[in-house]
C-alpha cells in the first residue's frame, strides 16, 4: 500500500567547514531569514534559512565544500509515511526511525507537519 498523503521537501542540509561566510552569504548577499541557530550566535553549529537551506558547520571535513547531509521532508502523517518506507527496503539511520538511508546512501529525515502546513506549501507556485 502506497502512502495515501502529501509530503514535501522542507529543507536541505549542506555540510561546510566555514558557516559564518555561508550564513552572512544567505543573509546579505540573497535576503534570505534566518530562522532557527543551532549553538551560539557568533559560532552556531547548525542555521537554518526560512527557505528550505540547512547549514551544518564541518569545519574538518576533507569533502568538497557544500556536500549535502539529508533533505528534511515535511509529511502529513509520519506514522504512515515511516511504516511505508520501510517497506521499501531502507535502512534506520542512528538518529532514529524517522531518519532513514536510501541504498545509494542518500539521508532522508522524514517530519511530521502541524495543521494544514504541508496543503499551504504544495499550494504556493514560486514561479507565479
Amino acid at each position: 500500500m502506497a502512502y495515501a498523503k502529501k509530503s514535501f521537501l522542507e529543507h536541505v542540509a549542506f555540510r561546510v567547514k566555514d558557516i559564518e561566510w555561508h550564513v552572512r552569504f544567505f543573509r546579505e548577499a540573497l535576503g534570505m531569514t534566518i530562522r532557527q541557530i543551532d549553538g551560539p550566535v557568533d559560532n552556531p553549529n547548525q542555521v537554518w534559512t526560512i527557505g528550505g537551506i540547512q547549514l551544518v558547520s564541518d569545519p574538518n571535513f576533507n569533502g568538497p565544500e557544500g556536500r549535502m547531509a539529508h533533505l528534511g521532508i515535511m509529511v502529513e502523517d509520519l506514522e504512515a509515511a515511516i511504516q511505508e518506507v520501510y517497506t521499501w527496503g531502507v535502512t534506520q539511520m542512528p538518529q532514529g526511525r524517522n531518519w532513514i538511508a536510501l541504498p545509494d546512501g542518500l539521508c532522508v529525515e522524514l517530519l511530521q507537519a502541524s495543521g494544514n502546513a504541508v496543503a499551504e506549501a504544495l499550494a504556493v507556485n514560486p514561479r507565479a
